[in-house]
């Protein structure tokens, strides 16, 4: 026998008391009892966004979300700047064409991000963009945009910032309102160890400023409905009631370990990944600021990733993720976010050194494992 394993980057492992929360007996979700539960889960969402906005938690994934960020805040024939360096960012310019938004793709290859110096030339060329989209943490590549510097940008005018925190909410800084980010979205199957089904739209005061004039269609994602809705402590529609008690749990989890000890537990995770990984002679696929969600690694030279990923699974019970789009077959990414630990770092690292030497790469047993301890072993 042997345990099974899930170190992909989403959706992660959940706590044991957030699977028995969400094994109680169902509520409904027009009562008092669920009434009292959104209270304190809005509340909650409030500081982990960390902003003075509501919160809309939406009965979908992640996608979900940023297709709602869209057609909430946009018009057809709409022109917005779309940071595109990665599988995620190929999805936010889907979505726009899907409903006529025109787009100023910033791409840069896959690996790297866009320097907010580049941002600001677009801006200045095509003063009619509406909207800037970036992922915060582009997990399919394991790069972390510079939100912070679009936002100085963006901050004072009239063009919104619209990020996607699917993977770095609760695992990377992110200050909505003092770095002035107007709509961030995100999923609860990440950084929230919840299972996937619940997605976020928190809006600040510019966009809900667009959303009054966007003319896109919109129905099940109308957030203008959903607010008044949980302004009332209420869902607009059924909400995912079961995740949402979990939730609750995972809110509380956060709260007491210290938003900014989540954070530190993350870049400790990462930086000891990064280290074991290299440990190996393999080389990071982020060339730009890594994301401590995950860690992206290129395949050894004439090994397909996606061997190492079945390796994992089939003689380890462990699940990696490889790479999505133009990078399958060259990436394989190890994940440590949320309900994660230093020794699920060593497990991945001590599984990745038998994998190798199974497909027949040299491996110094051992090299990965004592690189990361020694990060372990670091006093902060």
């Amino acid at each position: 026998m042997k345990k099974y394993q899930l170190m992909a980057p989403g959706p992660t492992p959940v706590p044991s008391e957030v699977l028995l929360a969400m094994a109680q007996p169902m509520i409904h979700h027009r009562t008092p009892q669920y009434e009292a539960l959104f209270i304190e889960v809005r509340s909650g969402l409030k500081r982990l966004f960390q902003t003075e906005a509501d919160v809309l938690p939406l009965a979908c994934s992640g996608t979900g979300a940023m297709e709602a960020a869209v057609v909430n805040t946009l018009s057809a024939g709409d022109s917005v700047a779309v940071i595109r360096a990665g599988k995620f960012g190929d999805r936010w310019v889907e979505i726009c064409k899907a409903y006529g938004v025109n787009v100023v793709e910033l791409a840069a290859p896959f690996g790297h991000s866009v320097p907010a110096a580049r941002v600001a030339e677009t801006l200045r060329a095509h003063t009619a963009v509406k909207a800037v989209l970036t992922q915060h943490s582009e997990s399919s590549t394991g790069v972390l945009h510079d939100v912070r510097g679009y936002a100085a940008l963006t901050r004072g005018t009239d063009t919104i910032l619209i990020v996607d925190a699917v993977s770095s909410l609760g695992i990377a800084d992110l200050p909505m309102d003092a770095w002035g980010v107007d709509l961030v979205v995100s999923g609860s199957q990440k950084g929230l160890m919840l299972p996937p089904g619940v997605a976020f739209c928190a809006l600040g005061e510019k966009a809900w400023a667009k959303a009054k004039t966007s003319t896109l269609p919109k129905y099940y994602l109308n957030l203008a409905e959903e607010r008044k809705a949980v302004v009332k402590n209420e869902a607009h529609f059924t909400p995912a009631v079961s995740i949402i008690v979990g939730l609750r749990e995972v809110l509380r989890m956060i709260e007491t370990e210290g938003l900014a000890n989540v954070f530190k537990r993350h870049d400790r995770l990462a930086r000891a990944t990064r280290a074991g990984v290299e440990a190996l002679g393999l080389e990071l696929f982020a060339k730009a600021t890594p994301s401590p969600a995950l860690t992206a690694v290129a395949a050894p030279k004439g090994v397909d990733s996606e061997t190492i990923v079945a390796a994992y699974s089939k003689a380890h019970n462990i699940t990696i993720a490889g790479g999505q789009g133009e990078m399958k077959g060259k990436v394989f990414r190890l994940g440590h976010m949320g309900y994660a630990a230093e020794f699920d770092v060593v497990i991945a690292l001590s599984a990745l050194e038998q994998v190798l030497a199974e497909l027949g790469q040299p491996v110094d047993f051992g090299s990965s494992v004592r690189a990361a301890q020694k990060i372990f072993a670091e006093k902060s």
